[in-house]
């Protein structure tokens, strides 16, 4: 079957590689489409924690099922499903409290193993959600768009709180969009005018603010002095990491989204005097996925303005570089089998 291997970092191989044999307890998938995730951009460029290479990069999923057990129960050849790709070992002490997102065991199909950019993926029965009544889309979309559900989720936030969410990359539209389903009034920061009208226009934010342009005093004249009480950041950018202690309010709470592979520092007065709540919310769990696939049912989400470039899988190692460059300007790009 047809696979895309990352060799070493810059470098896409084309190869055709034996069907993978399906073990006891697996459903092999046939992919029929792949969401480039800012992982996968990362791990091409060399950049990425926790990586090794050679490696098939692909992680936003969905498909067919292709071969399974006929003894397992709701499912069939043919359903079409989305695949979390979070394996966790389910013995570990945060498995046993139910955060199987952060085992100590966990391994992420296209980052710690072979993912989906390939004809077909075998993943345990566990891993797979049944999306009959979404589109190929919708389906691969659940997974980023579950990141960021999960964030909100840690973050407990309350109606008309007001929530700062910095960096409007996929995973920042999405806490974005679940941080308004949950009621709060939500600014978007960042550093593109382009990236903060799409917020506007797809997530209908309150505010935004460009974090070139003294972003706390946008911010304050936003807050009545006072700041968000939330704040998310979701750039995977140290710099952005550091600054985002400045934009807590007294009491409020900082969540880090974005993953950076470098040390943050903080001037610890100001976290102590501000008795700032630190959270990091790493990957999501199988409630989140449900929840976003109920969301993409309702129609909330609308994912047709979300995914802005599309390619075939032929063309995947030519679009690849096209994709990385800022004038783009991609959202969120997919690949069709």
């Amino acid at each position: 079957m047809k696979s895309i291997i990352c060799e070493e970092p810059n470098v896409f191989k084309e190869k055709d590689i034996a069907v993978p044999a399906r073990k006891e307890g697996e459903v092999l998938i046939r992919i029929k489409r792949i969401g480039i995730c800012g992982t996968d951009l990362h791990a091409f460029k060399g950049n990425q924690p926790y990586f090794t290479y050679p490696r098939i990069l692909g992680h936003e999923l969905s498909g067919t099922i292709e071969e399974i057990d006929r003894h397992i129960a709701d499912f069939q050849v043919g359903d079409q499903v989305t695949i979390i790709p979070y394996l966790h070992c389910g013995t570990c002490i945060a498995c046993s409290r139910g955060k199987t997102n952060c085992c100590e065991k966990m391994e992420v199909i296209g980052v710690h193993l072979d993912g989906g950019m390939c004809e077909m993926i075998s993943v345990p029965i566990e891993n797979i959600i049944k999306t009959e009544a979404l589109t190929l889309d919708q389906a691969a979309m659940i997974e980023p768009l579950a990141i960021g559900a999960h964030a909100v989720r840690r973050a407990h936030i309350f109606k008309d709180e007001t929530v700062l969410v910095i960096g409007a990359g996929p995973i920042g539209l999405g806490v974005m969009q679940f941080a308004k389903k949950q009621g709060a009034r939500v600014i978007a920061m960042d550093v593109n005018e382009e990236r903060l009208q799409f917020c506007k226009t797809w997530v209908k934010v309150d505010a935004t603010v460009n974090a070139l342009e003294e972003p706390i005093k946008a911010l304050e004249k936003l807050t009545n002095n006072h700041l968000p009480t939330v704040v998310f950041d979701s750039t995977g950018n140290v710099q952005s990491m550091t600054d985002a202690f400045q934009y807590v309010a007294h009491g409020g709470k900082l969540i880090y989204v974005g993953l950076v592979n470098d040390h943050i520092r903080f001037y610890d007065p100001d976290f102590h005097k501000k008795e700032i709540t630190l959270l990091a919310s790493r990957n999501a769990t199988r409630a989140d996925f449900n929840s976003v696939l109920e969301t993409l049912e309702t129609g909330e989400i609308n994912i047709e303005n979300y995914i802005t470039h599309r390619c075939k899988f032929d063309d995947v190692i030519n679009q690849f570089d096209h994709w990385l460059l800022p004038e783009s300007k991609v959202i969120k790009s997919i690949v069709e089998l």
